[in-house]
This record gives structure tokens, C-alpha cells and sequence, in this order.
């Protein structure tokens, strides 16, 4: 694990240490409780990533989709 240094604004810090004065708080410091929020955020970053790629391939490939779910439609209401 790397050490690094992150300022952080007066009103954030007292937001955490008045989470981490409750006592049912799973994380043991302020650092471990600083890493699970960025290792949440930058999983939420590339969840919208990925999601964003896959619109974009859907946008790409709209008519054909159409077509083809259009065509499914029709198979399956066949009697």
C-alpha cells in the first residue's frame, strides 16, 4: 500500500469524523474509511463507463436491433 497525501476541506473532515465517532462503524480509521468511499466511487465511475459503451454500441446498431426484435415479434405470434 502507497501513502499519499490528499487535502481535504475542513466541513468533509467533519462530516468523517462525525462518522466515525458512532461506534457501529465497520472501518477502524479515517484512511480505511477514506479508501472504501474511493474504491466505491471509482467503481461507480467505470460502471457508468461500461454502461455509457454499451448505450453508444445500442445507438450504433439501432436500426438493426429494431429490425431484428421487430422480426422475433413476429415469429413468436405466429400461431
Amino acid at each position: 500500500m502507497k501513502t499519499i497525501a490528499v487535502s481535504i476541506d475542513e466541513s468533509t473532515l467533519q462530516h468523517i469524523d462525525r462518522l466515525m465517532a458512532v461506534e457501529s462503524v465497520p472501518w477502524k480509521s479515517r484512511s480505511e474509511m477514506i479508501r472504501q468511499a474511493l474504491r466505491e466511487f471509482v467503481a461507480r465511475l467505470e460502471r457508468l463507463a461500461e454502461e455509457e459503451r454499451e448505450r453508444e454500441i445500442f445507438r450504433r446498431h439501432r436500426s438493426r436491433l429494431n429490425r431484428q426484435a421487430e422480426a422475433l415479434v413476429k415469429e413468436q405470434a405466429k400461431p
